[in-house]
C-alpha cells in the first residue's frame, strides 16, 4: 500500500508554525509568558519541525521508487506469509 502520511502532517505543522509565527510576530505584547514571546518560539519549532518530516517525506518517496518491485511486497498471499 502506498500510503505516506508524512508529508500531508509535515504541511499541517508548517501552515500553524507560518500562523504561530506571523502572529507571535505581529502582536509581541500579546504572547508574553515570563519575558518569552511563546507564539513566535513555539511557531519557529513547529516550522521547522514541519520542514524535517516534509522532507522525509520527500526523501522516502524517493527511496521507495528506487526499489525494484519485488521488493516492495512484503507478504505475498500466494505464500500465506
Amino acid at each position: 500500500m502506498g500510503l505516506d502520511i508524512r508529508l500531508p502532517i509535515g504541511s499541517m505543522f508548517v501552515f500553524v508554525g507560518i500562523l504561530l509565527t506571523s502572529y507571535g510576530a505581529a502582536r509581541p505584547q500579546h504572547s508574553l509568558s515570563i519575558g518569552v514571546n511563546i507564539n513566535l518560539t513555539w511557531g519557529i519549532v513547529l516550522l521547522v519541525f514541519g520542514a524535517v518530516i516534509v522532507l522525509l517525506a520527500r526523501r522516502g518517496s524517493r527511496v521507495l521508487k528506487d526499489l525494484p518491485a519485488s521488493r516492495l511486497d512484503h507478504a505475498d498471499p500466494q505464500r500465506g506469509h
